[in-house]
């Protein structure tokens, strides 16, 4: 049963490495039995810099997830992310011997095979081919075209591309910590699952997700996924920028930002001081919280109009009637979801992925800062797109009734060889019978 599948997510982010081991109750919710994280040190802008380390920190993370939960992680969902992120609209199409007929999910199957095996630029991976509105024959804006009749069915497919050499680290890292991966997932489409609602989905939305080193976008559409996008900054770049501008060390800036930061910096105010310990036999530094709040809103403002200009380019910036949802650890920042407001003209606010968890006493798992470790768990129940799972139970129907039919035909076959058999003995024995009076 479904119910009692254990799915196990791994989200390698560039600030930290998270596991989070779930089980669906019988409500249908995910019940999280255990989490682990470690700080990620190999990891930069999504991208996998220092093999040995990331092992390490995969291999303390999943540690504390089984001590907790008691269970014996060997499989994964791992999220992909980074700068080398591509996405593109490409169209495939095939032609039916039969155009009478009916469109079965095994044309669906070879069209997005066919997909599958373009020729893409050198160095690059398909790690996702999502079907975007289907045409057969001459009828286009079809959404789920099984069940119809027609010869050539083509269909607009959503690619989502990632470099090989990248894809290849984070294989190799699971690898080494002992891990198989059941899929490799996008992350901001990871952490739509947990955050977006199916209402959002069909009504228009962009899911901002600000993680440490990229910020990534996703834009749904009539309840497809329509654009996906990457931008090269995240919280450590404001991180950089408080260090650089006030002076102090990293983790002390670190703390600034989340104790103090605000990104819209009228609100702060003008005679609030923060006092940060000096170095060795150094005076304390006092900080004016007034000017944390300018270097905070500076960079924020330069990443919302980045992701402001990607859904421009998508072509959906009129089309987005369920707004902005922000998530990831960036969505914390004081004020964050009224910047975002204010400089796009659109209703914002913050996903948390608290919808589809069921109780727990892990109650902090419901940061949006999780977002996409709870994602990648619901992975392992549900699909990126909603018609894959109508698909896949199609399939699982007709191979039903393929057995049961071939069971009905065999138990005939039986019966009727059954009564041949049956017929001869019968014959013998009343023949061995007359022999028996002479």
């Amino acid at each position: 049963m479904q119910n009692d599948k254990i799915v196990v997510g791994l989200d390698i982010g560039t600030t930290k490495i998270c596991v989070i081991v779930g089980r669906k109750n019988e409500y249908g919710k995910l019940d999280v039995l255990g989490m682990g994280k470690s700080v990620s040190d190999g990891v930069v802008k999504g991208k996998v810099i220092n093999i040995e380390k990331t092992i390490l920190a995969i291999k303390r993370a999943v540690q504390e997830a089984e001590d907790v939960s008691g269970i014996d992680i060997k499989v994964v969902n791992v999220g992909i992310a980074g700068h080398h992120i591509r996405s593109s609209i490409h169209r495939g199409s095939i032609t039916r011997e039969d155009g009478n007929d009916e469109i079965t999910v095994e044309d669906i199957d070879r069209l997005a095979n066919d997909i599958g095996r373009m020729v893409m630029p050198a160095g690059t991976q398909i790690i996702h081919k999502m079907p975007q509105v289907y045409t057969v024959d001459y009828d286009d804006g079809i959404k789920d075209p099984v069940g119809m009749t027609g010869v050539r069915l083509e269909a607009d497919f959503h690619v989502i591309t990632a470099d090989v050499n990248s894809i290849n680290n984070i294989e190799k890292c699971v690898k080494r910590a002992g891990l198989d991966i059941e899929n490799m997932i996008l992350e901001p489409l990871a952490s739509s699952l947990s955050v977006l609602s199916e209402d959002e989905k069909e009504a228009g939305v962009c899911l901002v997700d600000i993680g440490g080193g990229t910020t990534d976008i996703a834009i749904f559409h009539e309840n497809i996924i329509r654009h996906t996008g990457v931008i090269p900054f995240g919280g450590n770049i404001i991180t950089s920028d408080i260090k650089e501008g006030c002076m102090v060390m990293q983790q002390q800036a670190e703390l600034l930002k989340t104790k103090f930061g605000r990104a819209i910096a009228t609100e702060a105010s003008e005679n609030e001081i923060v006092s940060i310990p000096g170095l060795r036999n150094r005076a304390p530094k006092e900080i004016s919280v007034k000017n944390l709040a300018h270097i905070v809103e500076a960079r924020m403002e330069e990443i919302v109009d980045l992701v402001h200009a990607e859904i421009i380019a998508s072509g959906y910036e009129g089309k987005l009637a369920g707004g902005i949802v922000i998530t990831g650890g960036g969505s914390q920042l004081h004020s964050v979801r009224q910047l975002v407001e204010y400089l796009t003209g659109m209703d914002a606010r913050i996903g948390y992925p608290n919808e589809h968890l069921g109780k727990s006493k892990l109650e902090h798992v419901k940061s949006p800062m999780f977002a996409t470790s709870v994602g990648l768990v619901l992975v392992g129940y549900r699909s990126l797109d909603e018609r894959e799972n109508r698909y896949i139970q199609a399939k699982a129907m007709n191979q039903n009734v393929y057995v049961n039919q071939k069971q009905k035909a065999g138990k005939k076959g039986g019966d009727f060889f059954s009564k041949i058999i049956n017929k001869t003995k019968s014959l013998l024995i009343d023949d061995f019978d007359e022999n028996d009076d002479f």
